[in-house]
């Protein structure tokens, strides 16, 4: 059985310093690994991930991650990825990375994700050329998350992203908002790509527990509303 840690939504500041550490020196007597599902800071700036970052030297697990929309705002993204990286983070983006735990691989495909609604009321590549590149964002960071799922030769497949996959895990978020939370395609390719669970963030007021068409467990992992340091979640 292998136990996934998971939290999104840290949303790390100047002033977050020591928030998280102290609830982490135990993690790895409760998990093998710890997924982070984006809005690791809080405008994406680089001194905000390494406020991060530092909080993570005591985690003696491997740490897989995603960025989410508010990681990009200050156009650092890839200095966030950076110290992250030399933290010794693995920050996903349509790609994958296989772990072995215990004798067990555990493969993980991560990918921001991006907006765009669910079946019977979902954007559409139609009209305007803002629009078009819209939609055509969520339709590459599917394809994405498909094949780097399918490609996967491993035990167990995990998918993480921010944007959520299914409508399920959004209840409690307004629904007018639903297009900008999450999109049908990430769930399609979920479910195409064989994954055994999808971990996402991003509705902070949403619902923790939901399923892709195909059957596959989602679990939203936003820290408003697991509520605490971490979910473990055991898969296999």
């Amino acid at each position: 059985m292998i136990r996934l840690a998971a939290v999104g939504d840290l949303h790390f500041g100047d002033d977050s310093a020591g928030t998280w550490a102290p609830h982490l020196t135990r993690l790895s007597e409760a998990a093998d690994v710890l997924l982070l599902a984006g809005d690791l800071t809080r405008v994406g700036r680089a001194d905000e991930a390494a406020v991060l970052a530092a909080e993570l030297f005591d985690v003696h697990i491997p740490v897989v991650a995603v960025l989410g929309n508010h990681d990009y705002h200050s156009d650092e993204a890839k200095a966030v990825v950076e110290l992250l990286d030399a933290a010794g983070v693995t920050v996903l983006d349509g790609t994958a990375t296989v772990l072995d735990v215990g004798g067990a691989s555990v493969g993980i495909a991560g990918t921001k994700g991006f907006g765009g609604g669910f079946a019977g009321a979902n954007a559409t590549a139609f009209g305007e050329p803002e629009m078009k590149a819209f939609v055509r964002t969520t339709e590459a960071s599917a394809d994405n998350l498909r094949e780097a799922l399918t490609k996967l030769d491993c035990d167990v497949r995990v998918a993480l992203t921010h944007y959520a996959p299914v409508p399920d895990t959004l209840v409690g978020e307004p629904p007018e908002i639903y297009p900008f939370l999450g999109s049908y395609l990430l769930g399609q390719a979920v479910d195409d790509g064989g994954a055994d669970l999808a971990v996402h963030g991003h509705a902070h007021m949403g619902s923790e527990r939901g399923r892709t068409p195909g059957g596959v467990r989602v679990r939203n992992v936003a820290h408003p509303v697991i509520r605490q340091a971490y979910a473990v979640f055991h898969v296999g």
